[in-house]
């Protein structure tokens, strides 16, 4: 018989002396959790029984406080996870409060200042979610950019809560969703940060609810759940094509467990729901000369295997999960491999091994011959938590088991860390060399936008003042990065426009948005700015159409009395020939 953890007070009134005893009694069980057995009533009887002669009380009162401890040992998990919530979105806002927008996030900006159909590196659902966010672009700053992908985290919370809850018991839900808020993943990259994976998480985890459900409560017959998980498929995907997997790893769980489900009409109109949602990524491609797919292809170019590419892929992954979390994930999934029947049925298992793991593997697979980035693989780790919770729920059974708080500990360590070194520390984690300093230093992605876009705001007036440039002249930039932050943070404190010259694919959305806008003319003054963390070379890139470049103004970036970053500012005179328009 199992035991487990038992913490019980009991208050009774001493027939001898008439004084009131409180007795804090904690006893260590192991197993599972709290069953109401008829064995595991008994054994907390004898155990009230034995300390009776040293309590000097009746027998009644023993049996009354048993009785009473029993009825008071449910642990309200739902009220656990609004304060999980709460907190987690009170401590997402804080930390926005200190740390600006990275140059992924500022990117997507320009997804809401100029909505599409679809965009040349994602579908669109990111920019609907900042507008929605904004108020519709009437609130901006760096919290409220990123308050959908913080309240896009919690509600994922709530559909991982319910989805364990429907594939065991509320605790599996806990702890699931103990572990998705503390995956720097799921937590942090998608759950704070503005992403395109943001949005994507509420459909993911809704969609493997819904799976849930079909299995769960045999709703395979019901047209009105199938109908719900092609709209969540469909609308994660129109968030990140990754969605597409959902059907892909569904799909193969159904032909092993489910192949009469291969009959049922109904799976086949959700799976056209979720196609309506490819539509306009198509229509916006084929109107574009299937531009984003031309790109993506060309970027798959080696033959050989990379090595480099593939560690780095799993370490990445090892790193974005909290190596707490991939850790606690790994023995997990041994856990399961030695006790199959002791987690879930084989049915649901099966189905967490085909909505995880093939898609890990494909990311690795690709990663051996092409650079990828480990957060693409992010969604699949999240049905394994699932494994991850029935294992905590047999090796624990306190509230936050001990693993979780090692992997909650790790992040939050990181996390202070990371905004005393944004905020604070006199010297950056790159470069220190001149040509490219800060170069690859995390914390100047998201710091000093905002102070150097004042300065040179200073700078430019003072120019218009003296004559040197004309007032309306643009910030050319070459590439993509650092463009998404001058859009983002200069040119909405200065308001002078943001123009990219280079090729599409180091310009990316930037070549849509020079067609919104009063474009070059012959004759125009134009600031360059360039980052000393991103070097470019401003007279390779725009001699050819400037009079004269001049030396640049060095804008130094001060944190903790120490400079970590120049600015240079190239002030180019007199545009005397206009770069070649781009095919779009």
């Amino acid at each position: 018989m199992p035991f487990f953890l038992c913490e019980i007070d009991v208050m009774c009134l001493c027939c001898k002396n008439k004084k009131i005893v409180l007795l804090h009694g904690c006893f260590l069980r192991q197993g599972l959790y709290m069953e109401r057995s008829c064995a595991a009533w008994f054994i907390q009887l004898v155990i009230y029984m034995a300390l009776k002669p040293f309590l000097l009380i009746p027998y009644t009162t023993v049996i009354f406080v048993w009785l009473k401890s029993n009825t008071m040992m449910a642990v309200s998990y739902k009220k656990l996870l609004y304060r999980l919530l709460i907190i987690t979105i009170l401590v997402k806002i804080f930390i926005s409060l200190f740390v600006e927008l990275g140059i992924d996030e500022s990117y997507y900006w320009m997804y809401a200042i100029q909505p599409d159909w679809n965009h040349f590196d994602h579908p669109p659902m990111v920019g609907f979610l900042i507008r929605l966010s904004t108020l519709n672009l009437h609130w901006v700053n760096d919290v409220s950019m990123r308050l959908g992908a913080i309240f896009s985290g919690a509600v994922a919370t709530i559909f991982i809560f319910k989805t364990g809850r429907l594939l065991k018991n509320e605790r599996i839900g806990w702890y699931a969703a103990l572990i998705y808020n503390c995956s720097i993943y799921t937590a942090i990259i998608a759950g704070m940060f503005i992403m395109p994976d943001s949005p994507q998480m509420v459909f993911w985890t809704a969609a493997l609810y819904l799976m849930a459900v079909l299995l769960m409560q045999n709703k395979e017959k019901s047209l009105g759940i199938w109908l719900l998980l092609g709209l969540m498929i469909g609308l994660a995907l129109y968030s990140k094509v990754h969605g597409l997997y959902l059907w892909t790893g569904f799909g193969l769980f159904i032909i092993i467990k489910k192949p009469k489900w291969l009959l049922n009409y109904r799976l086949y109109v959700s799976v056209l729901v979720s196609l309506l949602f490819v539509v306009p990524i198509v229509w916006w491609n084929i109107q574009n000369d299937f531009i984003t797919y031309r790109y993506h292809s060309e970027r798959v170019t080696h033959t050989t295997i990379q090595v480099d590419d593939f560690l780095r892929e799993v370490i990445g992954e090892f790193a974005y999960q909290n190596p707490v979390v991939f850790i606690l994930l790994i023995v997990a999934i041994i856990y399961v491999i030695k006790n199959r029947s002791a987690i879930f049925n084989a049915i649901i298992n099966t189905w967490i091994i085909c909505m995880s793991i093939p898609m890990i593997f494909l990311f690795w697979g690709i990663s051996m011959f092409n650079a990828t980035l480990p957060h693409w693989s992010g969604p699949a780790y999240i049905p394994l938590y699932f494994f991850g919770a029935v294992y905590l729920e047999k090796i624990s059974v306190i509230t936050v088991p001990g693993f979780l708080k090692t992997a909650y500990w790790l992040l939050g360590g990181t996390l202070l860390l990371g905004i005393l070194l944004v905020q604070l520390a006199p010297f950056n984690l790159g470069s220190q060399d001149k040509a490219n300093f800060g170069e690859y230093c995390p914390t100047l992605d998201v710091s000093g936008w905002t102070t150097f876009s004042h300065q040179l705001d200073t700078l430019m007036k003072a120019d218009v003042a003296k004559g040197t440039m004309q007032p309306d002249a643009p910030i050319i930039v070459g590439k993509m990065f650092p463009g998404g932050h001058l859009e983002y943070y200069t040119h909405r404190i200065t308001g002078h426009r943001v123009i990219a010259i280079g090729p599409l694919d180091e310009i990316h959305k930037f070549a849509w948005l020079n067609n919104a806008r009063k474009p070059l003319q012959i004759g125009d003054d134009a600031y360059c700015v360039v980052p000393s963390n991103l070097p470019f070379d401003p007279h390779k890139a725009f001699d050819k159409y400037f009079t004269t470049i001049e030396q640049p103004e060095v804008i130094n970036q001060i944190r903790g009395g120490k400079i970590v970053r120049y600015f240079y500012v190239y002030r180019m005179k007199n545009c005397k020939a206009l770069p070649t328009p781009l095919k779009l």
